[in-house]
């Protein structure tokens, strides 16, 4: 299941800002085709692999890495309970990237809830995993506008609220505005130009907004604003994740 001890201080300090990942996926073709692809990349080092849920959240336990690459859909335990667990375990010091088969999958949305940082089809391109698996790592959000738009359209409206919401009078004007900007899909320096501040008052905006809806990531930040009627499902759906 492991596939090498947790590297040393000393070991690491000639490989700076290696991504160490854990992959989990029932379908042995599917898992290593995915370790084999980033194993090709100098800043990411597949650290452990599992073949269930269960394993999954042993191998992360034992390795303690900065992404977790799951599928959503395994035995004993599916990939959500195993996100659960992992991010409990490791404080959220574990990001993790979902895999799923299809487009729409009934899923998505509780696993957003639990605190996955992005989904990913399984037929993606070699380099949408690679920027997938750095853009969570990094603590980012990110979703397929496929996976993003179904999400919208079928879960968010029709499933009901599955977060905690506080009232949208929370907030104030400023960060309201801020918040319906990254549910459209804008980076932070995006957001920047777009209301002419700098990317520091944004920082500033974004973390007293995740502080007063208790919002763990972007991704938790989108559900909300949909939640709370900010943006709606159409045309502002397609939002692209950075």
């Amino acid at each position: 299941m492991s596939r090498g001890e947790r590297m040393s201080a000393g070991e690491r300090a000639g490989k700076p800002h290696v991504i160490r990942a854990l992959v989990a996926d029932d379908q042995a073709v599917v898992r290593t085709g995915f370790v084999n692809l980033l194993a090709t990349q100098e800043d990411i080092e597949v650290v452990a692999e599992a073949e269930d849920g269960v394993r999954a959240v042993l191998a992360a336990r034992e390795t303690r890495p900065d992404l977790a690459l799951l599928d959503i859909r395994m035995p004993h335990k599916n990939g959500i309970e195993a996100a659960r667990e992992i991010l409990a375990a490791s404080g959220g010091a574990t990001k993790v990237l979902m895999l799923t088969t299809f487009g729409l999958d009934e899923y998505v949305y509780d696993a957003l809830a639990a605190g996955a940082g992005g989904f990913l089809l399984k037929d993606a391109t070699f380099p949408e995993l690679l920027h997938a698996v750095r853009v969570v790592a990094s603590g980012n959000a990110l979703l397929s506008p496929e996976i993003t738009k179904r999400l919208i359209a079928e879960f968010v409206h029709a499933r009901g609220s599955r977060l905690p919401v506080p009232a949208a009078g929370d907030l104030t004007a400023r960060e309201t505005e801020v918040l319906t900007l990254i549910a459209r899909g804008l980076s932070n320096t995006e957001i920047a130009e777009r209301l002419t501040i700098t990317d520091h008052t944004v920082k500033t905006h974004i973390n007293r907004l995740f502080a007063k809806l208790e919002l763990r990531d972007r991704a938790q930040a989108v559900i909300v604003a949909y939640e709370l009627g900010l943006v709606r499902a159409g045309r502002e759906s397609g939002v692209r994740y950075r």
